[in-house]
């Protein structure tokens, strides 16, 4: 799609968050979320949200090497905070009204609609078939979706408009798989910080003490996570085609190893993939890889996904680099409660693709009103915090 010119805050109020006040730890452990005061909020209804803001990257006032129709897409990575795990329990900082389903899934649905994306990698969809599919086909998407497996109620989604992008192919990662694929180290390496939402944290815990004895791999490594990947003919002059991959990897960060198999197999389910669609179509895909990966910048699986390919003694691993990282640093936080706050969500990269960011979308930095006393509140109806870009195709 060709992006109208978009408003940008005041040339005083820096691009990204300032740096990540996140408190010094040693270089075997990760980093932990600071936690923030908790503060009543007062205000009765959700407001309604300001419009996404998408800050032009200086690299992309001029770029020679654009296409000639200087073609560009928009794509949103967002937790949306399945319902399922909303009780006033988990989230006691939260007014009670801002927890309400008729409410929060209006204001999740605006706020979606309000992106004006053409592809939106969504974690923790839930009520899809009931409300989110015929509520986005209304406003021009098509979507695809795959549900977590067991008893879980939530899942990833791709939400995509047929007029910008064209669905050529699709697969389904079910991280359960790695029960007959791969094999943990005997040693557990153990996080002592938290870096998992409420929610996220509460449920687990209790799903935990069903499942059996978690030093058996059997069980350790089901963890009932799941991904997306799909394949777009974007719609620019040289129709160029786009890899996505949209994931939720597992939140306990006590069970690194997990986090660390389930990321080693999404680059392997990403790479198998890519060169599928390479063969098929005669092409060179570029790839972005979005989701709530439950890591904090610079912890084990962070920095294995950055560092894999080169790592790797298997060259097909698709090599990667942080959409925030590389324009300005990563997002101060994403996920903003009492008990945590900071980064768990990214947009990845394909080195050496054909497409460039030329926006991104702003985030709410700390002592922000809207984010005060922590999510989720009438501001904003997950507690989680939305990324995303603009993107421009380049000339083959």
């Amino acid at each position: 799609m060709l992006l109208k010119p978009q408003a940008i805050w005041a040339a005083s109020l820096p691009l990204f968050l300032g740096r990540r006040l996140l408190p010094k730890s040693s270089p075997s452990t990760p980093h932990s979320g600071r936690r923030l005061p908790l503060r009543p909020i007062c205000k009765r209804r959700m407001s309604a949200q300001a419009e996404p803001r998408f800050a032009p990257l200086p690299t992309a006032q001029s770029e020679p090497d654009a296409g000639a129709d200087g073609y560009q897409f928009r794509l949103v990575s967002y937790n949306i905070l399945a319902q399922v795990y909303v009780k006033s329990a988990f989230f006691p900082h939260s007014p009670s009204a801002s927890l309400k389903w008729k409410a929060r899934s209006k204001a999740v649905l605006t706020e979606l609609k309000s992106f004006n994306a053409d592809l939106m990698c969504i974690q923790e969809l839930d009520e899809y078939d009931t409300f989110y599919r015929k509520n986005m086909e209304s406003s021009g998407y098509s979507s695809i979706y795959v549900q977590r497996s067991g008893d879980k109620r939530d899942g990833c989604g791709i939400f995509y408009k047929p007029k910008s992008v064209e669905l050529l192919q699709k697969e389904v990662i079910h991280y359960n798989d790695l029960v007959e694929t791969c094999h943990l180290n005997d040693n557990v390496i153990s996080a002592p910080s938290n870096n998992s939402s409420p929610s996220e944290e509460s449920s687990g815990k209790e799903d935990n003490k069903k499942r059996g004895d978690p030093n058996d791999p059997r069980v350790r490594l089901k963890r009932d996570c799941v991904g997306l990947l799909a394949a777009f003919k974007l719609g620019d002059p040289c129709e160029h085609i786009l890899i996505v991959a949209n994931t939720h990897i597992y939140w306990d960060p006590e069970w690194i190893d997990v986090k660390l198999a389930q990321a080693k197999y999404l680059l392997s389910k990403v790479s198998e993939f890519e060169k599928i669609i390479a063969n098929k179509f005669t092409c060179k895909p570029s790839v972005i890889i979005a989701g709530d990966f439950n890591s904090t910048p610079g912890d084990k699986v962070y920095n294995y996904l950055l560092s894999a390919s080169a790592e790797s003694t298997d060259e097909a691993l698709v090599k990667l680099r942080s959409l925030y990282a590389e324009n300005g640093g990563e997002p101060e936080f994403t996920n903003c409660t009492p008990g945590f706050t900071g980064t768990l969500d990214y947009i990845f990269l394909s080195d050496g693709g054909s497409i460039k960011p030329s926006s991104l979308l702003r985030i709410p930095r700390g002592g922000s009103p809207d984010v005060e006393g922590g999510l989720p509140n009438f501001h904003h109806p997950s507690d989680h915090l939305p990324i995303g870009a603009d993107f421009q195709v380049l000339s083959s």
